[in-house]
């Protein structure tokens, strides 16, 4: 990814924000892969975890071949031997193929760039690496639910909503398959540790996310 911080303080930053919390996370995402991502990602397929860090979605996931890219030199001792790791900037070319890709995933990710001028050309990317009726699927928080708590974190510069996201990817060319202005939770990354139990029960039941929810969730295909 590109940001206006060096990889040496991702690894800083990221360290004393998630290092306490790794195993919480870890477990944490492999009860929303189980309860909900798996539907969205074939088996088979081939797929990108954009802004990987730790791993904890890209390590859980199935799939046929698994990728990952992030800055943070600690990214790759997470990583398990299966997935391949591109540590470079998001927004310049990707070093695959042209329709390759079955999905490319990315979680609490495109607000760390720096201004919408990069996110516009890792889209195109995401597009160009996408297979035909392949699909991005983008978790991120809210600016409209969280307009001052988004300010938090040292490393957010770019707000963004669903709708921002949505109509930045439809002018690329992509097609709006579910566009959800809450979906999960603001953070693990401060706060308490919910029980697993209640985070399945939580998914499974969409009348809460508008209560508790505070990120977004994009779901776009590759015509």
């Amino acid at each position: 990814m590109t940001t206006n911080t060096t990889p040496e303080d991702l690894q800083s930053l990221y360290a004393r924000r998630f290092d306490s919390m790794r195993e919480y996370r870890n477990r944490v995402w492999h009860i929303l892969i189980d309860c909900f991502f798996r539907n969205h990602i074939p088996a088979e397929g081939s797929v990108m975890d954009l802004g990987c860090g730790y791993g904890e979605f890209i390590n859980n996931i199935a799939a046929g071949e698994k990728f990952g890219m992030d800055l943070n030199p600690n990214a790759s001792r997470h990583l398990n031997p299966d997935v391949k790791l591109f540590e470079q900037d998001c927004s310049t070319p990707w070093p695959l193929a042209d329709c390759s890709l079955d999905a490319v995933f990315t979680s609490n990710f495109f607000e760390h760039l720096p201004d919408k001028s990069t996110l516009q050309r890792t889209l195109k990317e995401v597009h160009r690496c996408l297979k035909p009726g392949g699909r991005l699927m983008a978790i991120g928080p809210n600016i409209r639910c969280l307009p001052g708590a988004y300010w938090d974190f040292w490393d957010h510069y770019l707000p963004l909503t669903e709708l921002s996201l949505a109509e930045g990817l439809q002018s690329l060319g992509f097609e709006i398959a579910l566009q959800k202005a809450r979906f999960l939770p603001y953070t693990m990354a401060r706060g308490m540790q919910i029980p697993g139990f209640l985070i399945g029960l939580y998914l499974r039941m969409p009348l809460f996310w508008p209560i508790f929810g505070k990120q977004f969730l994009v779901m776009a295909l590759k015509k």
